[in-house]
């Protein structure tokens, strides 16, 4: 029996193996945000491929929340209307539609990565002012965000609320918060970007004052049933920045809050970071808060193996598996990696006569 294609229940949800594909942008929404027909069709390859959980793309809960002004978005009726027809091809493939909820905070208003320009997108092209805990912007080229006064945190509190309400209206089972890679929540959580000297800075706690609060409020929006994930940094990968010991009490505090996994990656608030990468290089981290925080996790990170992701499984390194590159490259792996695992493929029946 193969550990990675065993079902994991999560609340009222039951995932149908331990794959997920990692959230990772798009940059091909519509105008003000809204999905589009590549959304369906690249979202939808990876449900018939056998992911048992299909999350989308950084979404944004604001559109100044936006990485790109090609982003996603969840943040009125309309976007709601626009990602029901994912959701429901999602679904009717077998797979758990899930929506990372998402500010982009100081790394907001930038180019796509494949356009003419880099860094900041000026406002004569579609770009804004960003936010973020101070007046200091992501590094140099970027724009200058506006500091968050206390009305603004509050705001960004009833914007994920608000987006996770809005989700579940979409048809989207479950709901991630994205607390990693730089962006605003990130930005509060890391002593290297955050400098206030007011409740929402200062010692550890005060920095992770408002991922807690996101926390507690969407949990509250979705109500006891829906599974909420968090995705984190567990590193800065800089010295003085946020590291694992952090992650370890940050987890413990987000399960408190009403967090079911912790979907750990790392990096992306400083560019002097340096990365050790490797195959899992990521899923150590995910084990530790695993068995010190007591809470379920994810491991993403270069796993490309199938066997490498039945042993993190298998081992209890992680509860799930988020493979992000691999299924771009090939949207079909978990249905190869159940063949070679000695699972049973769920290949769509239109497929059947290449299995």
């Amino acid at each position: 029996m193969s550990e990675l294609f065993t079902p994991l229940a999560l609340r009222a949800v039951t995932l149908p193996n331990r794959i997920a594909l990692a959230p990772m942008c798009q940059y091909t929404a519509g105008p003000d945000g809204l999905p589009t027909d590549w959304h369906l069709v690249h979202l939808g390859a990876r449900a018939a491929g056998g992911a048992g959980l299909v999350v989308t793309e950084a979404t944004a809960v604001v559109p100044e929340g936006r990485i790109s002004p090609q982003d996603t978005g969840l943040w009125s009726g309309a976007h709601v209307d626009a990602w029901r027809p994912v959701t429901a091809f999602l679904a009717a493939h077998g797979a758990v539609p899930a929506v990372q909820l998402a500010h982009a905070g100081f790394k907001a208003s930038t180019y796509r990565p494949w356009a003419d320009g880099r860094g900041g997108v000026p406002d004569e092209e579609g770009g804004w002012t960003p936010v973020g805990p101070g007046s200091e912007p992501f590094t140099a080229g970027y724009r200058t965000p506006t500091a968050l006064d206390a009305a603004g945190v509050a705001g960004v509190v009833d914007a994920f609320a608000a987006a996770a309400v809005r989700a579940l209206d979409a048809g989207f089972a479950a709901v991630e918060i994205h607390a990693a890679h730089g962006y605003l929540l990130h930005e509060f959580l890391s002593p290297l970007s955050n400098h206030r000297t007011d409740g929402y800075g200062g010692d550890r706690a005060g920095r992770m004052r408002l991922t807690l609060e996101v926390a507690r409020a969407v949990r509250a929006a979705v109500g006891e049933e829906v599974p909420v994930l968090a995705r984190i940094s567990a590193t800065d990968w800089v010295e003085g920045g946020w590291t694992p010991d952090d992650s370890v009490v940050l987890a413990g505090e987000l399960a408190a809050a009403g967090v079911d996994l912790v979907d750990t990656s790392s990096g992306g608030v400083s560019t002097a970071q340096v990365i050790p990468l490797g195959p899992g290089y990521q899923v150590p981290m995910a084990a530790r808060i695993r068995r010190e925080a007591g809470v379920p996790t994810g491991a993403v990170g270069l796993i490309v193996e199938p066997e490498h992701a039945e042993r993190i499984i298998a081992d209890g390194e992680a509860d799930l598996v988020l493979l992000g590159r691999e299924l771009l490259r090939d949207p079909y792996w978990p249905h190869r990696a159940a063949a070679k695992l000695g699972a049973i493929p769920t290949w769509p029946s239109q497929y059947l006569r290449a299995a």
